[in-house]
């Protein structure tokens, strides 16, 4: 009796901590119990036979309670990681007895989303896992959903939705070599070598001294050669001093289109996407492309800042070193999130600094944007513009006048490019041509 009570008891707090019976505990208690009572009145063996052993291993599968509720905890990882980056995840388990089996969801190295559903045994206290971030951006990549069940799954508890963990993936930097940026007239130090005389450390040229110059300039070497040679050391006329060039800042200003991101196969462009971007598409390349010119640059000493010509209230101002890198990586994507159709894109005099350089990145798929950066070019800047449209374009092969439409888009494209050329921008295909332009652009200058 007292075991019964016991049992009874166990029971009662199994169901208050949030155990329930499923079908099968149904289905082995009432057709056990049935066919052994249509045995017993019908007077049929082969009916208890049946039902006696499905009665019995419910109520064995009973006689073991289980207890509270099993939890799940996941580890923490750092809510930032590098695009390519592996990790080891540990998610530890406290199951008390009586559970005999858990579900739960753990990703996969590689996989999209927040991964599948494992079977493990319910003795296992700590389940682990290999985490790999190939696509950049920000999203859900673990969520420890888990359902505990008992013996012969006769109660279950859950399923139970897992804290969820949310990572930004920063954009990958590829290797670039920069090329040299016009300094900035404003500028009094910087990375860059100035036309004007200055206190920078690249000599300009050896003088005669000047009132107002600084003793500390003063080349005695090349004072005495000339005192000697005028027989009187230190007389007016043998004192020469060092001119060296002022140091200057250069600032780079990337503005990205986010506003399109298709790809190379016109029948997608009309689809949406499960991700924000478009693997392989105009605004992946774009991001990545932008990650690594800001590194090259930022590398280089020059100043950088970022603009976003669909959403302009994410840009950020020019700046230097990592830090600077880190802000520009990060808003990379942000503006992806937020990435949209805007039917006017925005880039105004106040966002360019004065003397710099942009590098716009766009497939150049709308004349809006053509305008945007003609209009930045007469106002005086430097202007690269880098086409991102992915080629060659592939056809819809569904559509009765696919080809048609490629060739069409195609040849918008090349007239809004050799706009651009006549308006005095550069145009070229990728980064790696932007360093070239660059350099013919600091030689005009």
């Amino acid at each position: 009796m007292n075991r019964v009570l016991a049992w009874a008891t166990a029971r009662r707090a199994a169901g208050a901590a949030g155990w329930r019976g499923t079908d099968a505990l149904f289905r082995g208690a009432v057709g056990g119990l049935g066919l052994v009572g249509a045995g017993v009145v019908l007077h049929r063996v082969d009916l208890v036979l049946l039902g006696a052993p499905l009665l019995l291993g419910t109520v064995l599968a009973l006689a073991a309670p289980v207890g509270a509720v099993p939890v799940v905890r996941a580890e923490r990882l750092p809510s930032t990681v590098e695009a390519g980056d592996r990790g080891r995840l540990a998610v530890r388990v406290e199951a008390g007895p009586g559970v005999e089996f858990m579900a739960v969801r753990l990703p996969v190295p590689g996989a999209q989303g927040i991964g599948p559903v494992h079977l493990v045994p319910g003795a296992a206290r700590e389940l682990r896992a290999s985490l790999r971030w190939n696509a950049w951006g920000e999203g859900l990549d673990l969520r420890p959903d888990h359902l505990a069940a008992g013996r012969d799954a006769l109660v279950i508890s859950g399923p139970v939705v897992g804290h969820e963990a949310r990572r930004t993936v920063l954009p990958p930097v590829e290797p670039l070599r920069p090329g040299p940026l016009p300094p900035r007239a404003a500028g009094l130090v910087g990375a860059h070598r100035s036309p004007r005389p200055g206190d920078g450390t690249e000599l300009r040229a050896i003088r005669p001294f000047q009132p107002g110059d600084r003793v500390r300039r003063v080349d005695w070497r090349v004072s005495l050669r000339a005192g000697a040679a005028a027989g009187e050391l230190l007389a007016p006329g043998t004192l020469h001093v060092r001119e060296r060039h002022a140091e200057a800042d250069a600032d780079l200003l990337l503005v990205i289109d986010s506003r399109v991101d298709v790809s190379a196969n016109l029948s997608d462009w009309s689809t949406a996407t499960a991700r924000a971007v478009r693997t392989r598409g105009s605004l992946d390349a774009t991001v990545r492309a932008t990650a690594s010119l800001a590194a090259a640059y930022l590398r280089q000493g020059d100043r950088v800042g970022l603009v976003d010509l669909g959403r302009p209230q994410l840009g950020i101002g020019a700046g230097v070193g990592h830090r600077q890198l880190a802000r520009v990586r990060h808003q990379l994507v942000a503006c992806s999130r937020s990435a949209g159709w805007a039917p006017q894109p925005v880039l105004l005099p106040r966002q360019v600094p004065a003397g710099a350089v942009v590098v716009l990145l766009s497939p150049f798929l709308d004349d809006a944007v053509a305008d945007t950066t003609i209009r930045t070019a007469r106002r005086g800047h430097a202007v690269v513009a880098v086409d991102m449209l992915p080629t060659p374009l592939v056809p819809d092969p569904e559509a009765e006048w696919g080809a048609v439409v490629a060739q069409v888009i195609t040849a918008e494209h090349r007239a809004r490019t050799a706009a651009l050329r006549s308006n005095g921008v550069l145009v070229v295909t990728g980064v790696d041509g932007v360093a070239a332009v660059l350099r013919r652009v600091r030689g005009r200058r």
